[in-house]
């Protein structure tokens, strides 16, 4: 075996915790994409007193899109930087998104709480009229961008690497900020009713007893890694 083939081995039994993120993401994506084709008409729809009094604010748009670069950039973190808070949070997600695709799956549902006409005419009005075209306002509860966010905050606060960064403070006040931000955009845009984000809150309580109040998953994965682990072979 050449030099070149054992680094190539090597490096792929190094990032092998990628497989699962990879599958899942192959997964959840054919899952939401179906059930955004099929789920169009007949279903329950979602609403409560409250949803009427929040206004719709375009410029939350900003922090409801950046929603995808925060999930992707703590998950990228600790998959390079420390695999036992990447094997929790990425528990944390997938199990939450799981049970989303499964209630959506079950229980239909959807809201009527977009405006039909945008108040006004700006960047962030087209920006969420461009939001609206690609996504449909259904498959809502509870709501992923809420869950995951309040994941990825959590993680964020769990970490002791990021704890001892020097800018480690910085950045969970960065971080909760931006989370907050996250979950008040999903009603201001009208995009989640407020029984939406409850109910992410509350899945997301006990995810998180489930996954940081227990060393069984980590013990699981330390487990398999010391089981599946092999020498670099140098020629």
């Amino acid at each position: 075996m050449t030099k070149r083939v054992c680094e190539i081995k090597n490096l792929i039994l190094k990032y092998r915790h990628a497989v699962p993120l990879i599958l899942y993401g192959i997964i959840y994506l054919a899952w939401f994409g179906h059930l955004e084709r099929t789920v169009t008409s007949h279903y329950r729809v979602i609403h409560v007193p409250l949803d009427d009094y929040i206004p719709f604010c375009e410029i939350f748009v900003i922090p409801y899109m950046m929603w995808f670069a925060y999930v992707a950039v703590v998950v990228m973190y600790f998959f390079f930087r420390d695999k036992d808070d990447y094997f929790r949070t990425c528990t944390f997600l997938f199990t939450g998104m799981t049970i989303f695709l499964l209630v959506s799956t079950l229980w239909p549902n959807g809201h009527y709480l977009r405006p039909y006409i945008m108040p006004r005419d700006n960047v962030f009005t087209r920006l969420v009229a461009a939001l609206y075209k690609a996504d449909t306002p259904t498959n809502l509860w509870p709501s992923i961008h809420v869950y995951n966010s309040l994941g990825c905050h959590i993680a964020i606060m769990r970490s002791r690497r990021i704890e001892k960064f020097r800018w480690g403070r910085a950045v969970r006040i960065g971080s909760f900020i931006l989370c907050v931000s996250i979950v008040m955009s999903t009603m201001f845009i009208k995009q989640h009713s407020f029984f939406d984000v409850a109910t992410a809150f509350i899945l997301a309580a006990v995810m998180y007893g489930i996954v940081y109040g227990t060393d069984t998953l980590i013990n699981f994965y330390h487990h398999v890694s010391r089981h599946h682990k092999r020498k670099p072979e140098i020629s």
